[in-house]
């Protein structure tokens, strides 16, 4: 994979395919892996670029507090590193969905359009728990452990128990061998403190919100649907957080139908 320091930080990456970009932002406690699903699909005709956030994955594990504007910054530096400036649609999931919000708030010639999938463009104030569950495993030898109840939180237990998803959560879990709960902290804590809502009454960027049904942050996700001019809201039956692991071809014609509708698909998907 490869890295990029522009913003201090290594963050590393994976790109496929050719054309106009479609950057995918993870959702915790996953890395850019869960998007093998999309990335296959959507790099005959687009430029996909994935990521690690900071904290997670392949990429760096920076202890010093950070915000979420920081994170951002990772990415926009990547972005150009890759010559995107224009054009791009961003696509996010969980604390990527803020992520790509924000970003799409405060740079909106970068990005023509916004899928956000899960997420909450306020305040939220329930991690203390997954801090100290992280830490406490780390301690105690069993992060591996934990992680993987973590990771299988985001799904539905009926998909997690099938043979493809355990398989799928296990080698998130594999791959996590090296996670820094305090790492795991700031980022936290970034998310703790991040309000996009403010910036919402000026944003106009075609924007798609999606949550599946049993998703913990429909509430959420309806509500910031309802702050944003024009947004679609579309829910997944039957899917949890990550609906589009879950039911990847449900969502991904979804998307491909909102793409049609703003003309930002090639004809020929």
């Amino acid at each position: 994979m490869p890295v990029s320091r522009a913003n201090g930080v290594d963050i590393r990456y994976e790109t496929a395919g050719q054309g106009p970009a479609m950057v995918f932002i993870h959702p915790l406690p996953f890395d850019h892996n869960v998007w093998l699903f999309q990335q296959a699909r959507f790099s005959a005709h687009f430029r996909t670029i994935a990521m690690d956030l900071r904290g997670w994955g392949a990429s760096g594990k920076p202890t010093d507090p950070f915000t979420l504007e920081d994170m951002g910054r990772d990415i926009m530096a990547l972005l150009a590193e890759e010559g995107v400036t224009k054009d791009a649609v961003i696509v996010g999931c969980s604390i990527g969905s803020k992520v790509a919000l924000m970003l799409a708030c405060d740079h909106p010639d970068a990005f023509r359009a916004a899928v956000l999938i899960g997420g909450n463009s306020g305040r939220q104030n329930q991690f203390d728990h997954r801090i100290a569950g992280y830490r406490d495993s780390a301690a105690s030898g069993e992060l591996h452990r934990y992680h993987y109840g973590h990771l299988r939180y985001g799904v539905t237990a009926r998909w997690a128990d099938t043979p493809l998803g355990n398989y799928l959560i296990s080698g998130f879990a594999d791959r996590g061998k090296f996670l820094d709960p305090e790492s795991i902290a700031r980022v936290f804590g970034a998310l703790t403190v991040s309000d996009v809502t403010p910036q919402l009454p000026a944003y106009s960027t075609p924007t798609l919100v999606v949550n599946g049904e049993h998703d913990n942050a429909l509430a959420a996700g309806t509500k910031t649907a309802s702050l944003i001019r024009d947004c679609e809201h579309f829910i997944l039956r039957g899917a949890g957080h990550c609906c589009f692991i879950e039911e990847p071809e449900i969502f991904d014609a979804r998307l491909i139908a909102f793409l049609r509708e703003h003309g930002l698909m090639p004809d020929q998907m």
